[in-house]
């Protein structure tokens, strides 16, 4: 259905091609633990045999055929081209060499120097290995560095290695979450840095639901806050990063915000906005008391700062999402099937992009699933679109409606397909 909830109209005049180029901005790999010790440094060889004799995979979809989706290379193009899409952007997903969990959502604290030089050796295992597997179909990967907070000069150092290696991605933040020990985001002079080599560098900086979340136990009850609690700390770090001055002091940076959802972004930008103006003018108010002389400091307000520098890695669109595309921004949305979780739209995207991006305007669409990340991340359209005329999704299909006998069995793993009749309440 179209955003008023009418059946579309004919589609408007369209020059493009006949499928659609989709460019996932968010999916997830990494290596098989063994494979990660041919990139270690050959002093912690002995090690690693040491530990991964005692390892134990933590994650049930690491294991057997839907582990392989993560670092066969071959399959994982396959899978991807059956779903219509002809590029990625990958985030991390498997445990990283004496990481106790994957380092996407935990960087607990290290029990000693020791263990943050092992972990620190394990993530740059892990960055190489990606580098090596995005050149195994060049102009089709972007895989994106990780970094520890701890020790910026070997961050940065990184960081550069990353750029000259060919990950062109960018820069994973992690979160700084309470009880980590690490600087919060929002003190500019300790990150000011690695804001300067980033963007020295060109490069986008990411930053994932999931890593700035504190630490939480292993009860029922502990995940359902999780779960609910999750993308509320990963939107802080939008407030974080403008408060420091640092989009302000940087204007060339580029943002990412991933898999937090897309309907939180405009009433976000509404609520600092209206702060943003009391505490501008409110004279004699708490607002302004406190915050006048920060704001009086910084060019522009919160939604200008977004409309300008910031992205969001909308996995697995809703068409409720979709509705809000103007309020986000139309070249600030970047689609997302966010293979191989359980959530992920894959192997239903295409139904997933019909459901959502029906009804809209083609070039809005072919700008919001992949034309947006491909300028940010550097893919090059011309290299994909023979390969997109293969196996894109049809842009006339994804212009009608879902037909509700056409939504997949199995649906309702994807919250793209949320309200849908017969798949969720």
């Amino acid at each position: 259905m179209t955003d008023d909830g009418m059946t579309p109209s004919a589609m408007p005049a369209w020059d493009g091609p006949e499928r659609y180029t989709v460019v996932s901005a968010d999916c997830h790999g990494g290596g098989e633990i063994n494979e990660y010790r041919a990139y270690l440094p050959s002093r912690l060889h002995e090690e690693f045999d040491a530990w991964v004799r005692h390892y134990e995979v933590p994650y049930p979809d690491l294991l057997g055929d839907a582990g392989k989706r993560n670092w066969d290379s071959d399959r994982r193009l396959r899978d991807l081209e059956d779903d219509g899409v002809v590029a990625e952007v990958i985030y991390p997903n498997t445990v990283p060499p004496f990481f106790p969990k994957a380092s996407l959502t935990d960087q607990p604290p290290a029990a000693n120097a020791g263990d943050l030089k092992l972990r620190w050796e394990g993530l740059k295992a892990h960055n190489r290995w990606m580098a090596d597997f995005c050149a195994k179909t060049p102009g089709r990967r972007a895989g994106i560095v990780q970094v520890m907070l701890h020790d910026l000069d070997a961050a940065i150092e990184e960081i550069r290695w990353a750029k000259e290696a060919g990950l062109t991605g960018g820069l994973l933040l992690p979160g700084t979450p309470p009880g980590s020990g690490l600087v919060e985001l929002w003190n500019y002079e300790h990150y000011k840095p690695l804001w300067q080599a980033a963007e020295e560098l060109g490069i986008p900086v990411n930053h994932h639901t999931g890593s700035a979340a504190p630490p939480i136990g292993d009860t029922l009850t502990d995940k359902v806050v999780f779960l609910t609690e999750v993308s509320w700390w990963a939107h802080r770090a939008f407030t974080h990063l403008i408060v420091s001055g640092t989009m302000d002091k940087h204007p060339e940076l580029q943002f990412v915000f991933t898999e937090q959802g897309t309907a939180w972004i405009p009433e976000e930008c509404r609520r600092l906005d209206y702060y943003w103006h009391r505490m501008g003018t409110a004279v004699g108010s708490q607002e302004y008391e406190w915050g006048h002389e920060l704001v009086a400091s910084m060019e522009l307000k919160p939604s200008e700062y977004w409309a300008r520098q910031c992205h969001v890695g909308a996995s697995f669109q809703r068409p409720a999402e979709a509705a809000l595309r103007y309020a986000v921004g139309v070249d600030r949305v970047m689609w997302g099937s966010d293979y191989p979780h359980k959530e992920a739209s894959h192997p239903f995207s295409r139904e997933a992009l019909q459901l959502t991006y029906n009804g809209i305007d083609p070039a809005e669409v072919a700008a919001m699933v992949g034309g947006n990340a491909a300028k940010l991340y550097g893919f090059d359209l011309d290299f994909l679109a023979p390969i997109a005329a293969e196996v894109g999704p049809e842009v006339a299909k994804v212009w009608q409606p879902l037909r509700p006998e056409d939504v997949p069995k199995g649906a309702a793993k994807c919250p793209a397909f949320v309200g849908v009749p017969g798949v969720q309440p």
